[in-house]
Formats: C-alpha cells, structure tokens, sequence
C-alpha cells in the first residue's frame, strides 16, 4: 500500500486525502492548527460558484487596481511597497492577460466537473453544511458591468455553463428582499452556497473513518525527496517518511515548493468577511437566501442557516498580513445596510484570510520535478469551488505514477530466470 503525506488542512489538502483514502492509499494529512479548515477555508464567501469562473486576468483588472491603488476602502488594493515576490507574481500576471478567454474557459469546465464528485461527497458521508442549491445571482448597477457580463457569460456557456440574463423586476422575484436600482443581472440557477468550515471539518472527520491519519497541531519546518522518498520535518523535531508528498498548504505552498526544487508563484491575496448575526425575525426575513454576487464592489453573500448571512469580497495584495483593518470591513458592512436595510449589522463577526493564488489563475495541480513529489495548489478565489475536481485530478497523477513505478519494482524482486 502506497504511503502519502499531505501537507496541509485547508480545502485543498482535505480533499486530496479523502479522494486518496477512497482509492486505497495510505494517508497522512498534516495540519498546523487544531482543527481542518482554520485559515482560508474558514469563512469564506461560501459560493460553489462556476459562474464565478472568470480570471482576473483582463486589461481592465489593471486599469481598475491603478484607480484604487490609493482608495483604502477599494474593492482591490495593493500595497505600492515593492517586493521581488510581489513584482514578479505581477509580471505573470500580465504575461497571461492574452490566455483570459481560454483560462476562463478552463476554470468554467473544472468547476462544473468539481460538482459532481462535492455533493456526491457530501451524500455519501451525511456532512451537513447548510447546503443552498438555489442558484447565485450577479447584479449590475450600468450597461458597461452588463454588457461585459454578457461576453463572459459566451466563455461560460462554452466552458458548460448556462446563465441567463435578467431583468431588474425579474431580479426582484428571485430575490425579492434585494434593494436599489440596477441595469440588470444574470442569474445561473445551478450554483449553490453553503458553510466551507462544516465541510471541511466534515470531510476530515470522514477521511478518519477512512483510516486518514491526521496530525493536527504540527506545523511543517521542512520537506525533502530522494524520488523514492519523501521526508516532512516537524517543528517537534519529529521526522516522518512515506513513498510520496503531497503539497496543499495554500499560501505557504510556495516555500514548501522551493524546497522540493519547484518554482510555485503563489502569492497570499488577502480577503475579508463579515458574518451578519440574524439575531431576531425581521433581521432573518430580510436577508437573502438567493446568493449574490455585486459585480461594482466585487462582493459575494450567502446565506448560511436561518441566522447567518455571510459577505465577503475584496483583494489586498500585502504580503502575509492578516490584520484585520476596519477601513476595509466598513464597506462589507454599509454595502448589508444599503442593499438590505431591514437586516440589523449590531453584531458582526468580520474575518481575513490569504487566498493562495497564482498568476494565471488556474491551480497548480500535479507531479514536481522530484517523481513522488505532487501539488495540489493555488486556488485562488475558487478553492471550494474546484477542490473536489483537483483532488480527483491529483488521484490520477498517483495513479499514474504508480504505474511508471510498477515494471521497476516487479524487474527487482523477480527471481532471475537460470
């Protein structure tokens, strides 16, 4: 039986362990903190959202990031201080802005593909996450947002996805509680919503009754391969060997990938939420169950449960920092109280994280220059959105290398014919 560590407890890391215990693998996930899902995978925008598919790389993302560089409350902020990582991650960028209508092509079909394996998942192992399979709705306040949105939903319709456009009164019978003016919407009826953190701490829980072992509180100091074996060093000084490594640690992927020899150009893009406490009727009467995504403030929601409403958005290039900065909160809280006026903001539970992202937007997923070194990385924006589909991918990559393996080790231990 083959022997694999994974390193790291996020979305990604989860589900490469499971989808590796279901194919018969031994499994070792290691994760720094006490529970699965405590970082980027624990409040998030909560959309399984294939209409969100579309890259940033486009000309108009740079444009827009220039106009806002010094607007503290932007939807997208960069810290003008420059770094080699941060330069370079932006040189790619701009190098894959003539792959954005084949990237996004791409993005679309792994998300649809990500749907089937999730909720078949979820089913199987009876995890509840406060499932809402009542479609997400992009709303535009002018024609430009409108028009554009038109063009990107030909690349979604291409890469499998139906969307259809709506008008302002249509918007308001599928989300009757939504105020203000808008141009219009595009509403895809086959995304959903739901609690990453309870699926993610789910599935952990089934990838133990998978016989998974999960090492929590153990942070990962080094990582090593000789191609026949790979070698984790913990912070206790503890080693651990197994055939194979897999690298999931989100935003730290990218250290963990120079040691191995790998060039990872994961960058930590940081985004905030705020978790609207629907504490009393009218609050729970006034807020959505139809998730929304706000194309001008590049905001999602979902609505999680009868008494939470989850908002989240915006993207601040600044290094590893997690502080969380009322200046950036405030706007995720006027936007509830503008849109939704009825639902009461008195308690708000607001929330960072560092989404690991790469350049062409596309995850890395697969084998690295060692033989039984693999990745399943850099998500982005979509990391719940396309795990289940990479860590199906990532079963594959073993396998296949499983298979370059075998003819070596039946010529070894076969008797030699006289």
């Amino acid at each position: 039986m083959t022997h694999l560590i994974v390193i790291g407890g996020g979305i990604t890391g989860v589900t490469s362990a499971y989808s590796l215990a279901r194919q018969g693998h031994r499994v070792t996930l290691v994760e720094k903190h006490r529970y699965a899902g405590m970082e980027t995978s624990h409040a998030n925008g909560g959309q399984l959202s294939a209409s969100n598919a579309e890259v940033w790389t486009h000309p108009s993302t740079l444009i827009k990031g220039l106009k806002w560089m010094l607007k503290a409350d932007a939807p997208l902020l960069v810290n003008p201080k420059p770094s080699w990582h941060k330069l370079s991650w932006f040189a790619e960028f701009m190098a894959n802005i003539p792959k954005y209508r084949d990237n996004t092509v791409a993005t679309a079909r792994l998300a649809v593909a990500a749907r089937e394996h999730l909720f078949s998942w979820a089913e199987t192992e009876g995890i509840d996450f406060d499932l809402k399979r009542q479609g997400i709705l992009h709303i535009y306040r002018d024609r430009a947002g409108f028009e554009h949105a038109g063009e990107v939903s030909k690349l979604l319709d291409e890469g499998g996805l139906p969307r259809r456009a709506v008008t302002p009164e249509e918007m308001r019978t599928i989300e009757p509680t939504l105020q203000g003016d808008y141009f219009g919407g595009y509403f895809t009826e086959s995304d959903s919503t739901g609690d990453i953190h309870k699926f993610t701490h789910g599935l952990s829980l089934a990838c133990e009754r998978l016989g998974v072992k999960l090492l929590t509180g153990q942070s990962v100091t080094h990582v090593k391969s000789d191609d026949h074996t790979a070698q984790v060093t913990l912070a206790n000084g503890e080693v651990l060997s197994a055939d194979a490594v897999v690298v999931s640690a989100g935003v730290h992927s990218r250290a963990l990938g120079a040691q191995l020899g790998d060039r990872l150009n994961v960058y930590p893009v940081k985004g905030y939420s705020i978790t609207v406490m629907l504490n009393d009727e009218q609050s729970q009467a006034a807020a959505p169950h139809v998730s929304l995504l706000d194309d001008e403030t590049k905001l999602v929601t979902s609505r999680l449960g009868a008494d939470r409403f989850r908002v989240a958005g915006t993207a601040e290039f600044n290094g590893f920092n997690l502080d969380i900065r009322a200046d950036r909160i405030r706007p995720l809280v006027d936007w509830v109280n503008r849109c939704f006026p009825g639902v009461s903001t008195r308690r708000v539970e607001p929330w960072a994280g560092l989404r690991p992202m790469m350049p062409s937007m596309l995850p890395r997923v697969g084998a690295g220059r060692r033989a039984n070194v693999f990745y399943n990385t850099g998500h982005g924006h979509l990391g719940w959105t396309l795990s289940a589909i990479t860590a199906h991918q990532l079963g594959q990559h073993v396998a296949q290398w499983q298979a370059q393996q075998q003819p070596a080790r039946v010529l070894f231990t076969s008797p030699v014919a006289p």
